[in-house]
């Protein structure tokens, strides 16, 4: 239950981080809105860090670098939301991030990607994919 919680709020958070970085990137510029999101992210990310102190930073070194350019994602990943925000607005923006999402972790559960372990996909997983990407071409009429 904690785990859809979790899930909820930061689904409700990244739409509403969309909607506050479209806006300030009409007024300093898109890249700007993304540095500026990302630097008050470091920090308050850095903040809990220093007030939680969990984890291992030891075993930072057995990370494959790959996986260390997840910061280099977020920053496509704001530009690339701003960007559509503006031209398709909020729910459209929204519906379509949510489909990629569901596309691309189907197929890693499906082949096993990044170590994940493999996961049958059956019919009603290829049903509640068509619906939504259909749901999302509804709300585009």
């Amino acid at each position: 239950m904690r785990g859809f919680l979790f899930a909820f709020f930061g689904g409700a958070f990244i739409t509403l981080q969309g909607v506050a970085n479209a806006r300030i990137s009409q007024d300093i510029g898109t890249w700007q809105a993304a540095t500026v999101t990302q630097l008050t992210g470091f920090i308050i990310a850095l903040l809990v860090l220093m007030f939680v102190r969990d984890g291992k930073w030891k075993m930072l070194k057995k990370v494959k670098p790959l996986y260390l350019t997840g910061g280099a994602l977020a920053a496509i990943i704001i530009f690339s939301n701003i960007t559509a925000m503006h031209q398709i607005g909020a729910t459209l923006t929204i519906s379509a991030v949510l489909i990629a999402q569901l596309c691309l972790t189907f197929f890693i559960d499906r082949n096993g990607w990044f170590g994940v372990v493999k996961q049958k996909q059956r019919l009603p997983q290829f049903i509640g994919i068509g619906m939504m990407i259909a749901g999302v071409v509804i709300l585009a009429l």
